[in-house]
């Protein structure tokens, strides 16, 4: 099915030095199939909940269905990546992304949807931590901020622009259109890495945590469940208590495995650098709010305002140009000036932004609606790149593929929350407005100021990280 692969010296000689850059675009544009599997859905949200007769708290497992998938996922990339190599790794799993693409375009009914979605969810987790590991392992580190930009620049336009191609697609062939968006994508990331991909070398060989890996899966998926629960059965109900009680003596039985294991799924000793720990809760509300909003935003033009698919997407296009444009400067800027400096000042624009939402409800013009999306999207363009670098550059090299896997993971499972805590939150703010002229307006207010204080508290995290990373791994990455 493919050609014969090179070793990586074959293709570096053959390439020469632009064979770095090639094979980073090679896997953004597999990464960024699996970002537009998650933010073109969005738009389809509104169109599934009329045809299925859904709520929010209910059709949201659509999404969350998907980001819970791809979270678990990344737990054994590192693993696989010692077992069955680069190469083998990214062509499989975009193959399964292409195939679960056009099973779920031609999905019957709600239960199809959300089995297509978490196949969709299992391939792109796998897909999401390899970019990173391929910008610490071939760039040298004063090119480190501009590859992460360039990488960056795939990872956060796509949820910009990728509604309005999306909203097209749903006004004019239906939701089903959705699931084909990033077949392309698919196709030419498989194209690119038939050719570019390096042949595995080999690593060393040790037996999956299984174990870690069913807790740590349990965990996660119980404080997702945990957030309907909240809704469904009340913060003071015996099953809220149970449920809570049940999920944290899992996460308990988790790191005391961790602790005793040879080989753990996460090595619990990552944590003693307090610039990681740091790091991956700047990432976990980091994705909180980027997926949060990119379902929110979304469904309230088209709920609250009033505002067709085709419409909602169109109002999110400037926004993308301003990613586009921020993206690549934000690398630059990470070269130049402490990384966790260019996070904060992102963080503060992206998280600012959702404010004017809140604030103005109802009565936000068109102008102003996209004016904060823009500020909230520059902000977005310089938060990932430097976190990246800043959380990561410090370490060790044989600790970049399993940190990289677990900032990755944060980041997810910040967005599987993110979504549904939104998707919730809303549908009981929503509730208590019923009877109120302006209810469905101070719901999703109140939805954007969550938002908001999220990604704003973040701030205080980023404060703690070390502004750059010691010279003596600076001289030998």
């Amino acid at each position: 099915m493919f050609p014969r692969a090179l070793s990586l010296d074959a293709l570096s000689q053959r390439h020469g030095s632009r064979y770095k850059w090639l094979l980073l675009i090679t896997v953004a544009i597999g990464t960024i199939a699996g970002v537009l599997a998650t933010s073109a859905f969005n738009v389809a949200v509104t169109a599934l909940s009329r045809q299925f007769g859904l709520g929010h708290d209910q059709v949201q497992w659509a999404v969350t269905g998907f980001m819970a998938a791809m979270t678990l996922s990344m737990l054994p990339t590192s693993w696989l990546l010692d077992r069955i190599g680069f190469r083998r790794l990214f062509l499989a799993a975009v193959v399964v992304l292409s195939m679960a693409s056009v099973a779920g375009s031609l999905a019957q009914s709600f239960a199809e949807v959300v089995l297509a979605r978490v196949l969709q969810g299992a391939a792109a987790g796998v897909l999401q931590p390899l970019g990173t590991l391929v910008v610490l392992r071939l760039f040298p580190p004063h090119m480190q901020g501009r590859a992460s930009g360039l990488l960056t620049l795939g990872l956060v336009i796509t949820p910009a622009v990728a509604p309005a191609f999306g909203g097209v697609l749903v006004d004019h062939f239906g939701w089903a259109a959705i699931f084909l968006l990033n077949t392309p994508f698919c196709l030419a990331a498989l194209a690119l890495g038939g050719w570019l991909l390096p042949a595995p070398s080999p690593g060393p060989q040790h037996p999956f945590d299984w174990t870690g890996a069913l807790l740590l899966s349990l965990a996660t998926l119980a404080v997702v469940d945990g957030v309907t629960r909240l809704h469904r059965d009340g913060a003071l109900s015996v099953g809220t208590a149970v449920h809570a009680g049940l999920t944290l003596l899992t996460l308990a039985a988790f790191l005391r495995h961790a602790r005793r294991s040879p080989a753990p799924l996460i090595h619990l000793n990552l944590f003693s650098s307090r610039t990681f720990t740091m790091g991956s809760v700047v990432s976990f509300t980091y994705g909180f709010g980027l997926y949060g909003s990119t379902y929110l935003i979304p469904v309230f033009l088209q709920s609250a305002l009033g505002y067709s698919a085709t419409a909602a997407g169109n109002a999110l296009i400037p926004s993308g140009i301003a990613l586009v444009l921020s993206t690549p400067l934000a690398g630059r800027l990470t070269d130049q000036y402490p990384p966790k400096a260019v996070a904060i000042a992102g963080l503060l624009l992206f998280g600012g932004s959702f404010f004017a939402f809140y604030a103005l409800g109802q009565h936000i013009g068109y102008a102003t609606l996209i004016a904060a999306t823009v500020v909230g999207r520059i902000g977005l363009g310089m938060i990932l790149p430097a976190l990246n670098l800043a959380t990561l550059r410090h370490l060790a090299p044989h600790q970049l593929a399993q940190s990289s896997v677990i900032v990755t993971y944060a980041r997810q499972l910040g967005g599987v929350f993110g979504i549904a805590m939104t998707a919730v939150f809303v549908e009981w703010r929503e509730g208590a407005y019923q009877h109120h002229a302006d209810g469905i307006f101070t719901a999703y207010g109140q939805g954007f100021f969550l938002l908001g204080a999220v990604v704003l508290a973040a701030m205080l995290a980023a404060l703690l990280m070390r502004g750059r990373p010691p010279a003596a791994v600076q001289a030998g990455a």
